[in-house]
């Protein structure tokens, strides 16, 4: 979809190629950002040492696996629902994340005087709630839609 939005913007040429860098760029900052996920409790929670490089792969291993099996059993072709549904996950992950991560810094106590203004708080907690509700009225459609197939309705 976003492809089809670049395109009349971009050019053909173009649009691809900056998707194929955002989606890069994306993977990137999800692996990054999921190793050092697993470095802190992995080290700090549940006491664990081992080797950089062998939690490196051990994340990039769990990560890519799951990928290729489904590629390797449903085609090529299964590229793009595959795609769909990591960011379908990821949108409906977020507002997870996001309303802890904003309760912990809205706090007076636990942040003292690096506590967020005003402006930056609203923002943050509208942008929560304004994803929370699209998430819940795109998960509300997609169920409607699923219903619909299921009861040829």
């Amino acid at each position: 979809i976003a492809y089809v939005t670049l395109a009349p913007l971009l050019g053909t040429a173009l649009a691809s190629t900056l998707f194929a860098v955002a989606l890069l760029a994306s993977g990137q900052s999800s692996t990054i950002t999921g190793t050092l996920a697993g470095q802190v409790v992995m080290e700090g929670f549940m006491r664990w040492r081992i080797q950089p490089w062998v939690r490196r792969l051990i994340t990039r291993l769990l990560a890519i696996l799951p990928a290729i099996f489904i590629i390797g059993a449903r085609g090529e072709g299964s590229v793009t629902d595959l795609l769909t549904l990591s960011q379908v996950v990821l949108a409906l992950q977020l507002p997870l994340a996001m309303f802890p991560l904003l309760q912990f810094t809205s706090s007076r106590k636990r942040m003292g005087l690096w506590r967020p203004g005003w402006a930056l708080l609203i923002a943050g907690w509208g942008s929560a709630i304004l994803i929370t509700t699209m998430d819940v009225a795109g998960l509300r459609e997609s169920l409607r839609e699923a219903w619909r197939v299921i009861t040829g309705v």
